[in-house]
């Protein structure tokens, strides 16, 4: 609403001038539950918003407070209020207790798919002003219906928000899965999950444990972006394996090898080993995928068989080692420090892993 905005007339007793009132609403977008709490009537909300007024009803119950469309970050504020968990006052979005007073706070409501996306930084999602729809994340049980530009997502159980520009989003592994429930171009899906995994929004097996969760990996197209994610997720933890180690004084292993017994079976690939200690590193970037429980199993079998023949496994996750990368340095260093305290290990043969 500018100063030109003409505003309904209240009665006398009001305790001070609507204009001054309504001129606090944020972003220029109220819901009729605040526009009654600042005085004005329902009626005069209709009126203000007759063909050719200077409001308009953009969502029920949600207002613009001036003529023309929206911008991208009124349509936001506008779905949110739509969508938010009614608080003590029905349609009001709960207030911070600090801070801006005016800024809603929004109760069990989020931004989540493309235009999540967007507001976490991926240059790949579409810019806000060509979505239709704006996803709207709410609990399964919310009774609110898809209406407008507002596109309700519901969910069994809601992740905690992040901030993004001033409004609540999905984190972007959920984010992610609801974009690709509505994505048919295989290319988008595979370089918005590419980006998020490389700009290190987010590590592979959060995607591809939310893509699970929402039944999406039987979509050939998303099956292939995600093979292509996970190999990608492992060439950015190797290279970070690569750097733990150099940049905090380990020794050097040797890179990639598989371990056999003398004449006998393979035992599996390693990512490093250090033969004189019989020190083993291994990435874990598993992702839980429908058909991976006896990969699982074969994962674990392997761990215990190595350790059976005295070699010590460390585990490492991608996360871990973009977090925690000197701790992880640490965890190493003290196991092959601790190899003379320990049996010889078995005498195994080394080869490089193809």
């Amino acid at each position: 609403m500018n100063h030109n905005t003409p505003l309904p007339r209240v009665p006398s007793a009001s305790p001070r001038p609507v204009r001054r009132r309504l001129s606090d609403v944020h972003r220029r977008v109220a819901t009729a539950a605040r526009l009654r709490s600042q005085g004005v009537a329902a009626a005069e909300a209709d009126e203000q918003c007759r063909p050719g007024g200077p409001w308009q009803q953009v969502l029920p119950g949600v207002y613009l407070l001036h003529p023309g469309p929206p911008t991208s970050e009124e349509r936001l504020h506008a779905v949110l209020m739509y969508a938010a968990r009614q608080t003590s006052t029905p349609g009001v979005p709960s207030q911070p207790a600090s801070g801006d007073p005016h800024r809603p706070v929004y109760r069990d409501a989020m931004i989540t798919g493309l235009a999540a996306l967007n507001l976490h930084g991926l240059a790949s999602a579409p810019p806000l002003t060509s979505l239709e729809h704006v996803d709207v994340l709410v609990p399964r049980l919310r009774r609110l219906r898809s209406t407008g530009c507002a596109h309700v997502v519901r969910t069994a159980s809601l992740p905690a928000p992040e901030q993004a520009t001033g409004v609540p989003v999905a984190p972007v592994p959920r984010a992610l899965a609801d974009a690709v429930a509505g994505l048919t171009d295989a290319g988008l899906v595979r370089r918005l999950l590419s980006e998020a995994v490389r700009g290190g929004h987010c590590e592979p097996a959060s995607v591809v444990r939310e893509l699970n969760d929402a039944k999406l990996l039987s979509r050939p197209h998303v099956v292939d972006a995600v093979d292509a994610l996970l190999a990608e997720g492992r060439a950015i933890a190797e290279e970070r394996l690569y750097a733990m180690v150099r940049e905090h004084g380990l020794p050097d292993p040797v890179w990639n090898v598989d371990l056999r017994l003398p004449g006998g079976p393979r035992l599996g690939g390693l990512d490093a080993y250090w033969p004189d200690q019989a020190v083993a590193v291994e990435l874990d970037t598993r992702a839980p995928r429908q058909d991976d429980d006896a990969l699982w199993s074969e994962y674990a079998r392997k761990r215990e068989h190595l350790e059976r023949l005295g070699i010590t496994v460390v585990y490492v996750t991608p996360r871990k080692l973009r977090d925690a990368s000197e701790q992880q340095a640490a965890v190493i260093r003290t196991a092959l420090m601790a190899s003379g305290d320990r049996d010889p290990a078995a005498y195994v043969v080394v080869l490089p892993r193809h």
